[in-house]
């Protein structure tokens, strides 16, 4: 049975626009390549972090919400720590009351973005 989970992941902030995306790639491919199924994903781009890491103060942030058998989640985890271009990531099994949320989330901020155009 495939479990549905989020992860935030902070790619280190001296990569270039092509190298965020190479590496969020990357990650997407492995799940997908490994059966998972991509629910959602969000670019929440260059942010200020509460506290430094690594010496660096901001990193990009993505979200990537998808469908896995849980046996891949160590690996895409290993896959994470072995990466130098992540400096930070967690990974969160969702219910199905953060499920509901996350859905509804993403339908009013589509609402959203469809009433500004």
């Amino acid at each position: 049975m495939l479990n549905q989970y989020e992860t935030v992941f902070i790619c280190t902030p001296v990569l270039s626009e092509p190298q965020v995306k190479e590496t969020v790639k990357k990650f997407r491919d492995i799940i997908t390549s490994n059966g998972g199924e991509m629910i959602h994903e969000e670019d929440w781009g260059m942010k200020k972090m509460a506290y430094p890491i690594q010496k660096k103060s901001t990193g990009f942030y993505r979200l990537f919400e998808f469908k896995v058998d849980s046996e891949l989640i160590s690996k895409l985890e290993i896959e994470f720590r072995r990466d130098e271009r992540v400096i930070r990531f967690m990974t969160v099994k969702l219910d199905k009351y953060a499920v509901e949320y996350s859905e509804k989330r993403r339908r009013l901020q589509k609402e959203k973005t469809e009433k500004e155009a």
